[in-house]
């Protein structure tokens, strides 16, 4: 069989499994041809360029009780130093309320931290509202407050913040989901302390229900991606703000987007180049069970004074769910979610296009009990694979619990 023969077969192999991909994946195939044909289909770039598919290696449960509740990992925030993770969330009494979150709303919820040393392979509870801190008075709550733990009100900041210390981390959390005020809170120890409350500044609002969205700058430079109550007092629309001096002030930079009907809240943002970033939002439009319920995107160009739509990643999201959007360190962005319609389900979509096209739906987990699940946080280790943080239940298993799904993105053409 001659050569020029083998090329052609390979190469028609080749078109197939491309041409009905973007554009942007023919141009990622041209090195690949133009190897085959110089030096034969045996060639070792064959193998260089191949094309890997995204694959869960293993499910690890962060925290589960029987008769406990645990939730909303989203609301608190999730930071990685190397293969150190760690991760906050909710937890408190499990009773049965039906459709809706499983936690009784008269007895304590707290707010708490896990720990993994070993990159989510194993994980430590932590509480930090023991010691006065986290304890967010009064907000960001289902349950009521433990009357065990208290701390001061929300101050100014003062002293500036070093937003590139090493050990940094910071969260923001809200009051209730209509308006009123946001508390901040940072640590310069990778979590194990932290300072404050701090007041979230109102941006000229009428209020802020802020979550933990902040990219850092520099050491006094430092956006923060928040919901603010709309111009009638209820839940939201996205803002964009930012410090220039440690967080002693802080300058409105931009609404992304109209203001809705609806909602549209829960940004979750990465930094593409020094001037453009792309975020995603949670959205909702109609009454009652009428609505409909996805996740749109949009990007700047001029790092947050004005906004573009990118379009939807998600189209249906069933009851509605945040995004959580990273950007992996092959260029990819990789949007996570959780899936609150049948089937019930963590799932993740990726792009190499910086977000103008996504591939179909990867299933993390499946088999979820209900929609009382997600409120996705994920970060990526220093070997590439993917940690993804949710809350989840089954039908076999009532009790909310917090998992870690340990993944890989595979490699090029799946997005």
């Amino acid at each position: 069989m001659g050569w020029r023969f083998l090329c052609q077969v390979t190469l028609k192999m080749e078109l197939r499994l491309v041409l009905n991909q973007s554009p942007v994946a023919i141009l990622a195939a041209l090195p690949r041809w133009i190897c085959i044909w110089l030096l034969g289909p045996g060639c070792f770039c064959v193998d260089l360029f191949a094309t890997t598919p995204p694959s869960v290696i293993r499910h690890v449960v962060v925290y589960g009780q029987e008769g406990k509740f645990a939730g909303w990992p989203a609301n608190h925030g999730m930071w990685i130093w190397d293969h150190e993770i760690l991760v906050g969330f909710s937890t408190g009494i499990h009773k049965d309320l039906g459709k809706y979150h499983n936690i009784d709303r008269e007895k304590p919820e707290h707010h708490v931290l896990a720990r993994s040393l070993d990159g989510g392979e194993t994980w430590k509870m932590e509480f930090p509202a023991e010691r006065g801190m986290l304890v967010n008075a009064g907000g960001m709550r289902h349950g009521t407050m433990d009357p065990k733990h208290t701390e001061p009100d929300a101050a100014a900041i003062t002293e500036p913040i070093d937003f590139t210390h090493p050990d940094f981390c910071m969260t923001l959390r809200f009051q209730n989901v209509d308006g009123g005020i946001s508390r901040l809170y940072y640590s310069y120890d990778r979590g194990r302390n932290w300072k404050g409350p701090y007041l979230v500044s109102s941006f000229g609002q009428p209020g802020i229900m802020a979550r933990t969205d902040y990219i850092a700058n520099g050491p006094r430079d430092c956006h923060v991606f928040l919901t603010a109550a709309k111009a009638n007092q209820k839940e939201g629309r996205v803002i964009c703000g930012r410090t220039t001096d440690g967080g002693q002030s802080w300058q409105f930079l931009s609404y992304v987007g109209p203001e809705p009907t609806g909602f549209s809240i829960m940004p979750s943002t990465v930094r593409l180049s020094p001037e453009h970033l792309f975020l995603a939002t949670r959205r909702r439009e109609g009454p009652g069970e009428q609505h409909h319920r996805w996740i749109d995107t949009w990007e700047s160009k001029d790092n947050g004074r004005n906004w573009a739509f990118m379009g939807d990643a998600v189209a249906d999201l069933g009851e509605g769910n945040p995004p959580a959007l990273t950007l992996l360190r092959d260029g990819r962005l990789c949007l996570t979610y959780g899936q609150r319609k049948s089937p019930y389900s963590i799932r993740a979509k990726l792009s190499r296009d910086h977000g103008r096209t996504w591939s179909d739906p990867i299933v993390l987990n499946s088999g979820g009990g209900g929609r009382d699940v997600g409120y996705v946080r994920t970060v990526q280790r220093p070997d590439g694979k993917l940690v993804t943080v949710y809350y989840f239940y089954t039908p076999d298993d009532i009790y909310r619990r917090i998992m870690a799904t340990i993944w890989d993105a595979g490699v090029r053409g799946e997005s």
